[in-house]
């Protein structure tokens, strides 16, 4: 009777099959659970772009109705200097200096007005007085400078380094030591023309014809991936470093007569999307942007 009520106080340990198969199970699960878990992760991101974008495009609209039209898209300001559709489009959301925009601004790359003689964007109490504020509240701008910020100091050649542009959701840690998102990409349409066609995409500023000019943020878009550390392919270009990849993901097919893009009549927006590079498949637009090689 003793040597029975000794055997049955022992405890049974696991053998090293049951081991290996609960091991095996729970491998299994995390297969399983972590690409669900960033499907989610990406869902949730996207609402998210969804939602700036909608933030963005009613304080364009807050700036056509104060100004009579909307921000241009140009590369280069009326100077003749660099300075492209999402400088522009940062500077009529937020102003230069994130106090808002001067209404006396003529979107020059110096900040200065049409004669090259008088600084418009000044930090004293009746400058800011006079200007439209900030058409975006900062949690939806994501408003960082092109050098110190993302691409690093000595990297945004042509562009001035303190220039501020409206960058996306998708944060990621930059070269420079800081977490941003990719600046957003921004095209105004041109209503006095009706082409959509690589074959007449131009560095002018007429855009030769196209209502969308690619060339309006494409010296940004070739400044590469920030995101790489150095002795990496940091300058590689992004997969939009090309007028054909632009002009094929940014027509409505739904026309099928002629070449015409969506948002005839007013803007595009474009986000670099999850994987921070512009032209694939994850980009997200002001419109439903369908990818195509």
């Amino acid at each position: 009777m003793k040597s029975i009520v000794k055997q049955s106080s022992r405890k049974k340990a696991f053998t090293i099959i049951e081991l290996l198969t609960v091991m095996s199970i729970i491998v299994i699960l995390i297969g399983v659970l972590v690409p669900a878990l960033n499907n989610v992760r990406r869902y949730a991101k996207k609402v998210k772009q969804k939602a700036q974008f909608n933030a963005i495009q009613a304080a364009i609209e807050l700036f056509n109705n104060e100004n009579d039209g909307y921000p241009p898209s140009g590369a280069l300001d009326g100077a003749g200097q660099p300075y492209c559709g999402a400088m522009k489009l940062c500077e009529a959301m937020m102003g230069r200096d994130l106090l808002g925009f001067h209404p006396d601004s003529v979107f020059r790359a110096d900040g200065m007005d049409v004669t090259g003689t008088r600084p418009i964007y000044l930090p004293n109490p009746d400058n800011v007085k006079a200007r439209l504020g900030t058409l975006l509240q900062f949690e939806n701008a994501n408003a960082y400078r092109l050098g110190a910020d993302i691409y690093g100091t000595g990297n945004t050649a042509p562009f001035q380094e303190n220039i501020f542009v409206l960058c996306d959701v998708y944060t990621r840690d930059m070269r420079t030591g800081k977490k941003t998102g990719m600046p957003i990409l921004y095209y105004k349409a041109d209503t006095s023309n009706y082409l959509h066609d690589p074959n007449f995409a131009s560095e002018s500023t007429d855009s030769n014809g196209n209502i969308y000019n690619y060339y309006d943020n494409q010296v940004l878009v070739v400044l590469g991936k920030p995101w790489e550390q150095a002795g990496q392919s940091s300058s590689a270009p992004h997969s939009l470093a090309s007028p054909a990849r632009f002009y094929r993901n940014t027509r409505n097919n739904q026309i099928t007569t002629v070449r015409r893009p969506y948002r005839t009549d007013s803007y595009i927006l474009i986000s670099a999307g999850f994987d921070g590079e512009y032209g694939t498949a994850d980009d997200i637009c002001n419109y439903e942007w369908k990818y195509r090689e």
